[in-house]
């Protein structure tokens, strides 16, 4: 990418650490902006939108304020735990891709490349407009990424292969699942993916993610990075 990414940073809460700010804003491949920069579509920039978790239903309106005045923006959305309502209502609004709140400035300014090069990172599909009986569900943005590859298949092994992190964390965040879930069958977490408008995993993904696992070690504490 031959020029810095634009990135408008939406934190009105300041969950942002001040540090964390200036890191983002002083890396060489990101340049940060306000809104009244925006180009007349939005295109070529990435919004990321700190989540106000204790009011979710704002965020969305603010994402979907956001898409209909930029159409062409691209959104990044940063969050701790949600439940599968307030995620869904989140990929209604034009969610593109999602991040742990806690994640470190280098995971987000990676984030926010592939993103800017059409890659993604819990991509969102079409939302479903099935409801889903039971309990609304509190997954973290990386339980929800070891969701994709297990209704894909893949067992605990490969999937911290391709994630880079420890099989013991996988198998954490799979017993988690589990709990939240009260099912552990693949039938079930396919169904589940599909509700909460997982991408399917593709051979390209998963050839990337372990090309890029192989030349970084094991994340040891489950932290969620995209």
């Amino acid at each position: 990418m031959s020029r810095a990414v634009e990135v408008l940073i939406l934190d009105e809460l300041r969950a942002a650490s001040p540090t964390f700010r200036a890191t983002l804003e002083h890396m060489p491949a990101l340049q940060t902006i306000g809104e009244a920069d925006l180009r007349q579509d939005g295109a070529g920039t990435i919004a990321l939108l700190f989540v106000d978790e204790a009011r979710p239903a704002d965020s969305g309106a603010r994402l979907a304020g956001l898409k209909e005045t930029w159409p062409a923006l691209r959104t990044l959305v940063a969050f701790q735990a949600l439940t599968r309502d307030d995620l869904l209502g989140l990929l209604a609004a034009g969610a593109d891709a999602f991040i742990a709140r806690n994640a470190s400035a280098p995971d987000v300014c990676t984030a926010l490349l592939a993103l800017a090069d059409g890659q993604s990172c819990l991509t969102g599909a079409p939302v479903p407009e099935t409801p889903e009986a039971g309990d609304t569900l509190g997954l973290t943005p990386r339980e929800a990424e070891v969701l994709r590859f297990l209704s894909a298949g893949f067992s605990n092994k490969e999937v911290a292969r391709r994630l880079s992190l420890s099989v013991r964390t996988v198998e954490t965040h799979r017993l988690n699942l589990r709990r939240k879930t009260q099912t552990g069958r693949l039938k079930d977490l396919v169904s589940l993916a599909r509700q909460l408008g997982l991408a399917p995993v593709v051979e390209a993904e998963s050839g990337r993610r372990s090309a890029e696992g192989s030349a970084r070690r094991p994340e040891r504490d489950g932290a969620v990075h995209h």
